[in-house]
């Protein structure tokens, strides 16, 4: 078996190392190759904007496994965030982390007695994460936020086999379908729509702002919740926070076909080649990887033995009891891998169990699958919503697009997101960038896109048209949403 070994920037070298000589020591190694590819900082610096080199993706893709450290992202220019890259090319769907207190980390819920102990499934790939951003005039810019159907559904499938797996009783979904009642709508439809296959499991929803104060009010009332990208980012790291930070916050970004496993904290480029970073989110994330290969007595023994030493004070300066000494990195996994064998006293054990490595390389596929929820549906074509770069105020605007509309199929209805015309306030501030929407008249006949195109030829005229939406029904039901006020 072949995995994919990518080390990172920063202290990611320093952490990798020290985890594969636990890895190592506990017998993990075993019949598995560690493959190093190029990824990260340097291969930015080279003018890749990818981040990684076109043999790493090929390595990746042949492997189905990688193992990463934390990776810089550069700030501004064309560079694209790594991480986002490598989950969204590999089609690596579901995000799973694990946030629980851990014995030697002191956070407010342990001093409390209060234990936390719940999985995040955050979808990984769709949402405003695609960067699809635009500056549509001078004033205003755009980002693109897409939520589909089959993106849902395999991000919600995988959360409730999770949780089957796990013996999770309750599965909840974050959203916030009461404003983003189509994206987070679908999102939510999907949750209730694959749920019903799953009967022995009880499930819930919640309001993404209700669920962040739930989270620091009463996080024991939660085992597994399942978000949309943005959000499952948002509440990731509030949820690390309640239990020591990303440094104790261990991740999976599974796929069909290709997964990855990595430490999502910083690069801590102040403390790289200090020997003095705290291991424990890699060391973590690796024995989720361990498990995902088939490697469970590994995994068992890694975390024992973790869960061991933590209890007994062994810590890096960052985390634990000052009266303790201060360990760097390395002599904290000499010390973690001298308690392989040994198990917790003060929390459960992980039950003993052997390997076997079950992960089987990928197939790969002859081109990009397209995938589909929902049959075809009986569509028509109802208007445009028409985006506009205008400097000009709506009192002006509006008689002049109603004026280009005469002789079409298209009366203008609204203008705006927050309507000012034909009824609003004049309290609401407008900049140069308008939504115009136009309907069907009611006497005319059956439209299509080709007529929406004309009318964009006759705007376009006069006015600089930066995108526009077709407005259409799906079996009777409007697939757009109204603006607000209206």
């Amino acid at each position: 078996m072949r995995i994919a070994l990518a080390s990172g920037d920063g202290i990611g070298p320093e952490i990798m190392d020290a985890t594969l000589d636990l890895l190592r020591a506990a017998g993990g190694l075993h019949g598995v190759d560690l493959v190093p590819v190029e990824m990260g900082k340097s291969v930015f610096d080279r003018g890749e904007t990818r981040g990684m080199t076109d043999a790493a993706i090929a390595t990746v893709e042949a492997c189905g496994l990688l193992l990463k450290g934390p990776m810089e992202t550069p700030k501004g220019g064309g560079g694209k965030s790594i991480n986002v890259t490598a989950r969204k090319i590999w089609n690596a769907f579901a995000n799973l982390r694990h946030f629980r207190t851990l014995p030697g980390v002191m956070t407010p819920y342990s001093r409390s007695g209060i234990s936390v102990d719940f999985f995040i499934v955050r979808e990984n790939i769709e949402d405003t994460y695609g960067g699809i951003e635009h500056r549509l005039s001078n004033d205003v810019v755009q980002c693109k936020r897409l939520i589909s159907a089959p993106g849902s559904d395999a991000v919600h499938r995988f959360a409730f086999e999770t949780a089957r797996r796990l013996g999770i009783k309750k599965v909840h979904c974050g959203h916030k379908a009461n404003i983003m009642k189509m994206t987070d709508g679908l999102f939510l439809e999907r949750f209730k729509a694959v749920a019903a296959d799953y009967p022995e499991i009880e499930t819930a929803d919640v309001i993404v702002d209700a669920l962040c104060m739930n989270l620091v009010m009463k996080p024991q009332q939660y085992r597994m919740i399942v978000l949309p990208n943005l959000q499952g980012d948002i509440v990731s790291d509030l949820a690390a926070g309640l239990v020591g930070g990303l440094g104790f916050a261990p991740s999976a970004n599974i796929g069909n076909h290709i997964s990855i496993f990595e430490a999502v904290h910083g690069t801590a480029p102040d403390i790289a080649g200090q020997g003095i970073a705290n291991p424990c989110s890699l060391i973590l994330s690796t024995i989720m990887l361990m498990r995902h290969i088939g490697n469970m007595g590994t995994a068992a023994r890694l975390e024992n033995a973790l869960l061991a030493s933590l209890e007994q004070g062994v810590r890096t300066g960052d985390f634990g009891d000052a009266a303790k000494p201060a360990l760097g990195t390395m002599e904290f996994v000499k010390q973690v891998a001298q308690r392989l064998g040994q198990k917790p006293t003060l929390g459960p054990a992980v039950p003993d169990a052997e390997d076997h490595l079950t992960f089987k390389p990928p197939v790969k596929p002859f081109a990009a699958a397209a995938v589909q929820t929902f049959g075809t549906r009986e569509t028509r074509v109802v208007g445009a919503d028409v985006y506009l770069d205008a400097s000009e105020g709506v009192a002006t605007l509006a008689p002049a697009l109603e004026s280009l509309a005469t002789g079409t199929p298209w009366k203008l209805t609204l203008i705006r997101g927050t309507q000012v015309w034909p009824t609003g306030s004049v309290y609401t501030d407008c900049v140069d960038y308008w939504r115009a929407r136009f309907e069907r008249r009611a006497d005319a006949g059956e439209v299509g896109q080709a007529q929406a195109l004309a009318l964009l030829q006759s705007i376009a005229s006069k006015y600089t048209i930066c995108s526009y939406e077709l407005l259409r029904t799906f079996d009777g039901k409007p697939g757009f949403s109204m603006a607000q006020g209206q």
